[in-house]
């Protein structure tokens, strides 16, 4: 099966499996993880907690780094209990889990 997904043309290629995270974003541009499908109120498609960080050049998790923009005003109050818990809930810093192969077009 084949997906077509956007990705910034800067960000880093896909690391191998197991390998530290390097902000690549396939994973969560392709489908979001448990805690993004929350967030986004979908199964498919791009998180909508995923933000690109312009100046490191990678994606990261909004969850973590934008828990008050994904959030919104209404719910400040639970901001450190979020990046609390998304960083376990999706394994930061244990490594790459994704098994997608991403190809640019040539």
């Amino acid at each position: 099966m084949h997906q077509v997904i956007q990705i910034h043309p800067d960000a880093p290629p896909k690391p191998a499996l197991g390998a530290p995270c390097n902000g690549c974003g396939v994973c969560c541009l392709a489908e979001p993880c448990p805690l993004g499908q929350v967030i986004s109120r979908k199964r498919s498609g791009a998180c909508d907690a995923l933000r690109w960080d312009a100046a490191g050049a990678r994606y990261r998790c909004g969850a973590i780094s934008d828990a008050e923009g994904v959030l919104g005003r209404r719910w400040t109050w639970l901001v450190p209990v979020l990046r609390r818990l998304a960083r376990r809930w999706i394994a930061a810093g244990v490594g790459c889990d994704s098994t997608l192969e991403a190809t640019r077009p040539s």
